[in-house]
């Protein structure tokens, strides 16, 4: 069973973010909210975690499962990409996106979409993703919690669908199940694969 842990959603307390951050490096995976639903993750180097996952998702391997990262400063280790693409997510990051690029050797195969070899990446302005980012230093593996028709605005449903599954499920408030808006960088141009929470006008 679970571990309920409730975090302030705008001045994360440091005892609670750790307890989190321990559980990930402990091989935990764990429910978190951000910008754009609850969200699962685990430590890049958690092959179980990742097993895990893709159990409660129902995923194939096919799915671009994505990295959460804190800011900007280390895309390179894990993402090929050119000069106007590393533009336009300066411009418009941390925000409700998700940016499909090309994977580097940063990234262990079993992320990397099978056929493209692609990764996805996000940088969310949820201070609680933040904090516990801050104290990780690295990305978390992670995946939207879509579990068929069912939405998530709270962690005690989070808990009632996957309690059993995850280590900790954090709580920090309501939040909205609205998904990222999926941008594709991988080829020649930028293409917006998905619509959702993050506005296409900050492309412009």
């Amino acid at each position: 069973m679970s571990i309920l842990i409730s975090i302030h959603p705008e001045n994360p307390q440091d005892r609670y973010v750790k307890q989190v951050i321990e559980a990930l490096n402990s091989g935990g995976v764990i429910a978190y909210p951000t910008d754009s639903g609850y969200a699962l993750g685990c430590t890049l180097g958690n092959k179980n975690g990742l097993e895990k996952i893709r159990q409660i998702r129902e995923l194939d391997k096919h799915h671009h499962f994505t990295l959460m990262m804190r800011d900007l400063s280390h895309v390179g280790e894990y993402a090929k990409l050119d000069n106007a693409s590393f533009r336009l997510m300066k411009k418009i990051l941390p925000g409700a996106y998700t940016f499909i690029l090309e994977g580097t050797r940063g990234v262990p195969n079993r992320l990397l979409h099978t056929k493209r070899k692609t990764i996805g990446l996000r940088i969310s302005h949820h201070r609680v993703v933040q904090a516990i980012l801050d104290g990780l230093d690295e990305p978390l593996m992670s995946v939207s919690l879509i579990l068929g028709d069912a939405e998530f605005y709270n962690a005690w449903d989070v808990e009632d669908s996957v309690g059993n599954a995850v280590e900790i499920v954090v709580d920090a408030g309501h939040c909205p199940p609205e998904p990222t808006t999926v941008i594709d960088l991988s080829g020649e141009h930028a293409v917006v694969a998905r619509l959702g929470a993050g506005s296409v006008e900050l492309l412009r």
